[in-house]
């Protein structure tokens, strides 16, 4: 299916442009701001910026002519201003946009907007604490949704298990290489808000997806809110990240896939409890690949000081789809199927994921160690998979070894049945016996309170537990913090640039 692409359009001045080399196939016109060429049948240009009806205007207020698959193929700066992103926006192979702190982009539903920045390309989107850069909904305050528009992809030139992928959510963009170092530009201070609109059944873009990006890009202080699949996901690639939010997502949290291997620190999660996605939601769901395959480079991230708050024990929460699970007053009416709510991590077809440090209230199931497919559990068992210093609180069950089994029991993951109903699953046994680890009955002795005006309890108070029980024995590359969870109790990153009431924001 060919997929219609459009631009971002803004009001801008000062814009610094470059001309462009073009391909074989491209046909340029020479001379002046604009030249134009075609990309496999998308459209490319060296300027985005255009009027409202797509005639050429270096300070009009659309990026993208509108007409079709738009290719920005150049070196150009958004000023500080609102925009409109329509359609699908790649930037090109050896093209740099950059966007200047306090500047608002909003989707535009119809045209399914994204940003998509392809191998070679970088965006420099380096917002402040002050001036945080918004990609939003163009839908009237008051009446966002999950799903108003594409989202943000970035596609680096690191390694994955699957070499050269195309990259989930339908844009033609490829990713992958050999570069581990490759630099994709920067995001920072950043919020990405109503993403995932559903172009295909059950096929939505996430609300930033990293696939193969290098650890020359600089990812830090990104929240996520109201996305309609995956908060974040990553396929493969080595980037660092740190200060994530992932804010009432429909599906999971933290999505880590095909060998990703960078350290992700300081994240947290907040589920909404009317919203869970039909293949059940999860703080963490990481593979190694989809069919469980042990191939290289295998899926080996490192999280550590995560705080994940589920839905568990709020709201008078029953885990029932389409019914309690309704969506609420966020329910989009776009086709995207509701479900249960899950585990706080789920790990499984040979994923290593490793995890430190951090805090989870309020799951039906605390750990899935998945042996349906590939081989995570023998991984757990031999020593790869570590879930370390991680403290459980308000759980309804603490492991299950099965997707979509909600019990306690030794379970045969493979052949789909019980071993013993009499004995506790693996996962349960497994998170026991990890250095650190501990069980609350109740998320009330963790001594939290809410810091955001959210109705969420979070942020640990003076004389929490929590403080002072990090312990980073074997664990490299992280910042050494002496708390457990993504906050100390006077040292509040999330000051300045975050939003938890997007949909009545002015913009």
């Amino acid at each position: 299916m060919r997929f219609k692409s459009y631009f971002v359009y803004a009001l801008m001045a000062g814009i610094s442009m470059a001309s462009v080399s073009c391909s074989d196939d491209e046909t340029v016109a020479e001379g002046g701001l604009y030249q134009w060429g075609d990309d496999n049948g998308a459209m490319s240009c060296n300027n985005v910026l255009f009027n409202a009806d797509g005639s050429e205007n270096p300070n009009g207020t659309v990026i993208g002519n509108g007409s079709q698959d738009f290719v920005f193929k150049g070196t150009q700066t958004l000023k500080k201003g609102t925009y409109l992103l329509k359609g699908w926006v790649y930037i090109a192979n050896g093209s740099q946009l950059t966007i200047e702190p306090g500047t608002v982009i909003k989707g535009d539903k119809g045209t399914m907007a994204a940003l998509i920045v392809e191998k070679g390309g970088k965006l420099i989107a380096q917002g402040t604490a002050t001036e945080p850069i918004v990609f939003t909904s163009n839908s009237p305050k008051g009446q966002r949704k999950p799903g108003d528009w594409g989202g943000v992809i970035i596609c680096g030139q690191a390694r994955n298990n699957q070499e050269d992928m195309q990259i989930e959510g339908g844009p033609r963009t490829h990713h992958g290489g050999s570069n581990d170092a490759d630099n994709s530009g920067v995001l920072s201070y950043v919020r990405i808000e109503f993403a995932g609109y559903p172009f295909q059944p059950d096929q939505e873009i996430n609300g930033l997806t990293l696939g193969s990006v290098g650890s020359g890009t600089k990812i830090d202080h990104v929240q996520v809110s109201y996305s309609n699949d995956d908060s974040f996901e990553w396929f493969g690639g080595t980037v660092d990240c740190k200060y994530l939010i992932a804010y009432k997502g429909w599906d999971d949290d933290f999505d880590t896939d095909n060998g990703f291997s960078g350290n992700v620190q300081f994240c947290l999660s907040v589920r909404d409890p009317r919203i869970a996605d039909t293949s059940n939601s999860n703080g963490f769901e990481s593979d190694n690949c989809s069919d469980g395959y042990n191939i290289a480079p295998l899926t080996t991230c490192t999280f550590s000081n995560v705080t994940f708050v589920g839905p568990v024990g709020r709201d008078n929460f029953a885990n029932t789809a389409n019914e309690y699970i309704n969506g609420g007053a966020y329910f989009p009416n776009n086709g995207s199927a509701l479900g249960k709510f899950q585990s706080a991590m789920q790990i499984r077809r040979g994923s290593s994921l490793n995890c430190f440090n951090s805090v989870a209230v309020g799951f039906p199931i605390g750990l899935i160690i998945d042996g349906q497919r590939g081989n995570t559990v023998d991984l757990a068992k031999n020593g790869d998979v570590k879930v370390q210093n991680v403290w459980f609180a308000g759980m309804d069950i603490l492991g299950s070894d099965f997707n979509g089994i909600y019990e306690d029991v030794l379970y045969d993951a493979v052949n789909d049945a019980v071993i013993d109903a009499n004995q506790v699953s693996y996962s349960h046994t497994y998170f026991m016996s990890q250095p650190g680890n501990r069980v609350f009955d109740d998320a009330s002795e963790l001594m939290l309170a809410d810091a955001c005006n959210m109705g969420v309890n979070f942020m640990p108070q003076s004389g929490s537990p929590l403080l002072g029980a990090a312990s980073f024995d074997g664990v490299d590359g992280m910042e050494t913090v002496n708390y457990i969870g993504a906050f100390d109790a006077n040292d509040d990153w999330l000051d300045g640039w975050t939003n938890f009431d997007p949909n009545n924001a002015d913009y």
